[in-house]
């Protein structure tokens, strides 16, 4: 009789209790809501903080920087779910991961919530970078955990769990935007650092009895010896980092300039040796090899796509700030309250978009067509902010409609390329690569983001025409290339 690890035995016994799914379902959607929720309340409001003068409570970093440091940010997010996948695999179990990556997470919070200058800054950014990458892939996973593999259930139920991840970017912007910008940053950074907190309670108080052991399986975990040589390594790398650090740092070698142009190197360096690795081992066929070569146009669609996507939090938020008529219909409007536009469209949008695909069946674009129509949205959500600027200039503030529809616009891309974007990477990749393939999927927004970084301080009131009119022209012409070529691809998919 063949043994079964704890989880296995788990998933076997059919489960109902939160909307017809797995009580651990429960758990995990309001563990990530949380999480979520102060991840993104952060975020709508750190570029500000870091811009905004010191009288009006932020740091008075240049806005370039600022900006580039933003984009820094959440490739770094992005790179680090390679760690956490690692830990929870070989040391730790998924379920004690999570934890340990929402600790960290709200430590980071807590540490902006105080004042603590550009200091307090990078302290809290390098926590919660460590924690979303200990955190977010891992309990994705605990919710695959919880259904066996033949289990009809399952597909409604990441469904369900990627509700609750945008609901809680949703209502963030609302409440810690409004209380950073209207009262003190430091207090909407200390409700996201409540947020987390709020998160770990319901995941502590409701672990044992809901998820059961889903999550504490380590599939492959180090021998004891493997540990020890592992430890002594990470030691000394760490300390290895920190005295190279304190000496370029303390000698003017290491800016922040330079440091934003190291990640910005690794984005790009890291998924081309993930390619080469995976495409020239022993273990890819010659029939993986081919699906390998056809996976390239899609990471780098996916990756101008990002570029476009996650500058909403960039430089649309500073737009917002900067350029955009804060009153509408008689009602006051913060800035940061546009970051919920997005998680807010693809609420409304997603079933219907689920449902386009059922409908036309076998008649539905190609993969890589639908990544061509992804591109070609996300370049006219830049394109169309062409026209406030040729009408209004850059000193006159226009209506917020214009950010509105940019939102909704690459919202339509999203969802035409980031689910099947998911759905193609597990097609595609190779047998012996499958996990790594999935990092790689991830690492085509890390890459992006740490372009962003240089792309970013390139813009200015002054040069927005060109600024949204190259980047989103380049992005609709790629679109049209790959839509043309989208035939030749179709066959090794």
């Amino acid at each position: 009789m063949t043994s079964k690890n704890p989880q296995e035995i788990l998933k076997s016994i059919p489960q109902k209790g939160f909307f017809g799914h797995p009580k651990g379902l429960f758990t995990l959607f309001f563990t990530e809501f949380w999480e979520r929720f102060s991840y993104y309340g952060m975020r709508a409001i750190l570029l500000y903080y870091m811009y905004y003068a010191i009288k009006d409570g932020g740091l008075n970093l240049d806005k370039g920087t600022a900006a580039s440091i933003m984009a820094i940010y959440g490739s770094l997010v992005y790179m680090s779910g390679i760690i956490g996948g690692w830990i929870a695999d070989r040391l730790l179990g998924t379920k004690r991961t999570v934890f340990y990556g929402g600790i960290l997470i709200m430590a980071g919070h807590i540490a902006l919530s105080f004042p603590g200058g550009v200091t307090a800054l990078f302290v809290s950014m390098g926590l919660i970078v460590i924690g979303t990458g200990l955190l977010k892939p891992n309990v994705s996973n605990i919710v695959g955990d919880l259904y066996d593999k033949e289990d009809p259930r399952t597909d409604a139920g990441f469904s369900i769990f990627y509700m609750g991840i945008n609901l809680g970017g949703l209502i963030a912007p609302f409440i810690v935007g409004t209380l950073g910008q209207k009262y003190n940053f430091h207090l909407g950074f200390g409700v996201a650092a409540l947020g987390m907190l709020v998160g770990l309670i319901i995941f502590l108080a409701t672990r044992k009895k809901y998820l059961g052991l889903a999550g504490s399986y380590v599939p492959n975990p180090l021998s004891p010896e493997e540990k020890k040589s592992v430890f002594l390594k990470m030691g000394i790398s760490a300390i290895v980092v920190i005295i190279a650090g304190a000496i370029l740092i303390s000698n003017g070698i290491l800016t922040i300039d330079g440091f934003i142009m190291l990640v910005s190197i690794l984005g790009i360096i890291i998924p081309i040796i993930y390619f080469l690795v995976m495409y020239f081992s022993k273990k890819t066929t010659s029939q993986e090899q081919k699906s390998l070569l056809a996976y390239i146009p899609l990471f780098l669609a996916a990756m101008v796509f990002w570029a476009i996507q996650e500058q909403g939090a960039v430089i649309l938020a500073q737009y917002a700030d900067e350029r955009t008529r804060l009153s509408f219909a008689g009602f006051s409007l913060q800035s940061s309250w546009f970051q919920s536009f997005n998680p807010l469209f693809i609420v409304l949008l997603a079933p219907v978009f689920a449902a386009l695909w059922m409908k036309l069946g076998k008649r539905q674009p190609s993969t890589h067509k639908k990544f061509s129509l992804g591109l070609v949205f996300a370049g006219l959500s830049f394109l169309i902010m062409i026209i406030p600027a040729i009408y209004a200039g850059p000193d006159t503030l226009v209506s917020p409609i214009w950010l509105v529809l940019s939102f909704l616009i690459v919202v339509f891309g999203e969802l035409c390329l980031s689910p099947v974007g998911l759905a193609a990477t597990t097609r595609m990749a190779p047998a012996a690569f499958s996990a790594q393939t999935m990092s790689l999927w991830f690492l085509s927004n890390a890459s992006a983001q740490a372009i962003n970084a240089q792309i970013v301080k390139l813009y200015s009131p002054e040069t927005e025409i060109l600024y949204f009119g190259i980047i989103g022209g380049i992005a609709v012409l790629l679109g049209v290339v790959l839509f043309f070529f989208s035939s030749f691809y179709k066959k090794r998919v």
